[in-house]
């Protein structure tokens, strides 16, 4: 990774932004119980919650999204949230980063204009139309131009394990940690959540996190079919419907306890191996505030696989290079126990780090990050006050 290039969004000098709320939908499997609510309205949701949260209406609205049917989501979705016509909206699709990346984009807003704004993504797989190219369907968007890797990503993620030598043992570990750990701390899940109406009046909730067994996991056989391969269903975050959402104000205006944004990075990498770029995201954010990763009080990483969450963590120093994980990296699990909204992830662990953070003295810092499709990495560093 050192041939990256790295985007600071937060330049010197930039004034402070605030993140003083933050609330996402329950994370249902597609085709399950969020699977008839289009993405604009899963986004509506939540942004008319953190807006009541904060105590006031956006001016702007960001969104990430990368399987919808096209349009203007931030605006669809600002007029569905009830913000009135004046309030401006647009999207952003940078695959399974758009949620951060919109956060990104919502910051240098409140930076250049002073105004509030809400920033998110939101995905509905459910609701997705199919794309076709020459009448026939394909499984996912270019990520790179002929002539570089493009690969599946499930075959990127057994590539980065053998390139790694992340075995199936230590993915499976990882992920049985994630179920373990969602389950031990659904208190901390139900506060992030936004509260969601279920069957029969009763509160809908997440439908992934299990009870789960190393014999079960090895059960599993390998998502792609050559030899060696090592990514099972059990170590692949399941494709899923949700949204997620926070509102962005000066620090100024900010009331009560909330976060700064003290760094945010963008970097470019190797588009073969898009699991190794969010790491390098990571150390550039720290960077931008003189900080290392010992500084951390916690850290939030998109585990889209179990191999790609463990080549990040390893490559921060945050494992033993076995089973061990530091227990500041996702303390109440992540996506391969709730789920992975592609759009709306970024966003998901960016809102959980916030409620993570604001149980913790001030100055305590924390990450946000994810690994993007063709070679990218996202990160945001955040400061409690």
């Amino acid at each position: 990774m050192s041939g990256a290039t790295v985007v600071d969004a937060v330049g010197p000098g930039a004034a402070e932004v605030a993140v003083v709320s933050g609330l996402r939908t329950p994370v249902t499997g597609r085709s399950r119980a969020l699977s008839s609510v289009p993405a604009h309205h899963l986004a509506g949701r939540v942004l008319a919650a953190v807006a009541k949260s904060a105590g006031r209406a956006p001016q702007a609205v960001v969104l990430g999204n990368c399987t919808g049917e096209g349009g203007n989501l931030g605006r669809v979705a600002a007029l569905d949230a009830g913000f009135g016509e004046s309030c401006v909206g647009w999207g952003v699709d940078a695959q399974c980063g758009s949620g951060l990346v919109a956060v990104m984009q919502g910051a240098d807003q409140v930076t250049r204009s002073g105004a509030a704004v809400a920033a998110g993504g939101a995905e509905s797989p459910s609701t997705a139309p199919i794309r076709l190219v020459d009448g026939a369907p394909i499984r996912q968007a270019r990520f790179a131009p002929e002539g570089f890797a493009d690969p599946d990503m499930t075959t990127a993620a057994d590539d980065l394990a053998a390139v790694r030598g992340i075995t199936r043992v230590r993915q499976e570990a990882f992920a049985l940690r994630s179920h373990r750990l969602a389950r031990e701390h659904s208190d901390l899940r139900r506060r992030e959540s936004l509260p969601w109406p279920g069957a029969e009046g009763s509160p809908l909730l997440d439908d992934g996190p299990r009870r789960l067994s190393p014999g079960m996991l090895a059960r599993f056989r390998p998502m792609v079919g050559s030899p060696g391969a090592t990514v099972t269903p059990a170590t692949a975050a399941r494709i899923a419907d949700g949204a997620a959402a926070v509102m962005l104000v000066p620090a100024d205006q900010a009331p009560g306890r909330h976060l700064v944004i003290q760094g945010q990075t963008l970097v470019g990498g190797d588009p073969a191996l898009p699991g190794l770029a969010a790491a390098p995201a990571v150390r550039a954010a720290l960077a931008q505030a003189g900080a290392v990763v010992a500084d951390l009080a916690a850290l939030e990483v998109v585990e889209a696989y179990a191999s790609q969450a463990l080549a990040t963590l390893d490559d921060l120093g945050l494992t033993d290079g076995a089973q061990e994980v530091d227990p500041r990296v996702n303390a109440a699990g992540g996506a391969l126990a709730l789920g992975h909204p592609w759009g709306a992830s970024g966003t998901m662990v960016l809102v959980r780090l916030l409620h993570r953070l604001l149980e913790s003295p001030p100055g305590a810092l924390g990450v946000a990050a994810c690994a993007v499709a063709g070679g990218m990495g996202a990160a945001v560093l955040v400061e409690r006050r």
